[in-house]
């Protein structure tokens, strides 16, 4: 079994341009988004190559000083799986594909870990992501998030066998409760990592963006609103935190969970 984790970055955000390039200060200096990303992706156990998915020179130029390889792709992929897609068109004779994306430097590697081993016992699974059981505090944090018109995480719900059933930028589904801090909720954190089995991916550029992604903006949907079968993966804290990088607030939250794990 071969494994490839392919890194989409592109300057061009809609919410923050110029996101991967943004630095975030840790216990061990200021370092770029993107550089931090590719450094959680090196640390996962498994893993045959790590390239950075880019259209941008700029990135580009920046990842190779550090050390990542890079695969260019074109300004017209629409999110990071079309970005993924066009990197197996190029990267061939892998049998799990990963995408990390790059704005997730958090993300501890037995996530991505659990993740790949979850798609290859499911065979009829065509794509994986990973799940995170919210406390209080996150799903405070996406309320907040919410009430001051933010976008922030992405919650999912799934069924039998942790096949999906929907995911949003709402917080879902609705509890009508308060949770203490440290309380375990009934509410998914999606974490923004997938792991495809190839010709499902090389696929997904061919088949029309639907309703559902449109609405939410959320790639993984197009699986969905085509019954493919998208498996969650329920992964563990480990008593880490977990947070992405979506919107300017988001530095400081991730600079501070860092000093908390340093």
């Amino acid at each position: 079994m071969t494994v490839l984790i392919a890194i989409p970055a592109r300057y061009a955000s809609t919410r923050y341009p110029g996101k991967p390039l943004v630095a975030l200060r840790g216990p061990d200096g200021d370092k770029t988004l993107i550089r931090r990303s590719w450094e959680a992706a090196m640390t996962v156990r498994g893993v045959d190559r790590v390239v950075v998915a880019t259209d941008d020179d700029r990135i580009k130029a920046h990842a190779e000083a550090f050390g990542a390889e890079v695969v260019m792709t074109s300004a017209q992929a629409q999110n990071g799986t079309e970005r993924c897609a066009e990197v197996v068109q190029q990267l061939t004779g892998f049998d799990v594909v990963v995408n990390l994306q790059g704005d997730a430097p958090l993300t501890p590697a037995w996530f991505v870990e659990d993740l790949v081993a979850g798609l290859l016992a499911d065979p009829q699974a065509d794509i994986a992501t990973p799940v995170l059981r919210c406390d209080g505090r996150a799903v405070a944090g996406f309320l907040a998030d919410r009430r001051a018109g933010r976008v922030g995480g992405t919650t999912a719900v799934f069924g039998a066998g942790g096949r999906a059933l929907y995911f949003s930028k709402e917080v879902i589904p609705y509890t009508g409760k308060t949770y203490g801090t440290a309380e375990p909720t009934p509410v998914f954190h999606h974490v923004g990592v997938y792991a495809y089995r190839p010709a499902a991916l090389a696929a997904y550029p061919s088949w029309p963006t639907g309703p559902l992604e449109q609405l939410e903006g959320l790639e993984q949907l197009r699986f969905l609103e085509q019954g493919r079968k998208v498996l969650c993966v329920e992964v563990q804290a480990r008593g880490r935190q977990f947070w992405e990088l979506n919107n300017p607030s988001d530095v400081p939250v991730i600079e501070a969970m860092m000093r908390e794990m340093a």
